[in-house]
């Protein structure tokens, strides 16, 4: 599975965003557990997960200050 993009994330909704956070967020405690035991296949999988939750992560928080401007 490729990165995510910035656009795919815009159309989700919000607890399909946090739903995906917490899923990568589970996938990247078990990579990290598989490169200290040394079974990592493919170490740059942990820096695609990392930049995804990134995006999911940027998108949750302008959606939450553009909910506060119009507040």
């Amino acid at each position: 599975m490729g990165p995510m993009k910035a656009e795919d994330i815009r159309e989700m909704s919000d607890a399909e965003i946090e739903r995906r956070i917490r899923d990568l967020k589970q996938e990247l405690f078990n990579l990290r557990f598989q490169n200290a035991t040394g079974q990592l296949d493919n170490p740059l999988r942990m820096r695609s997960v990392k930049k995804d939750i990134a995006r999911l992560k940027t998108v949750e928080r302008q959606r939450q200050l553009a909910q506060e401007a119009r507040a």
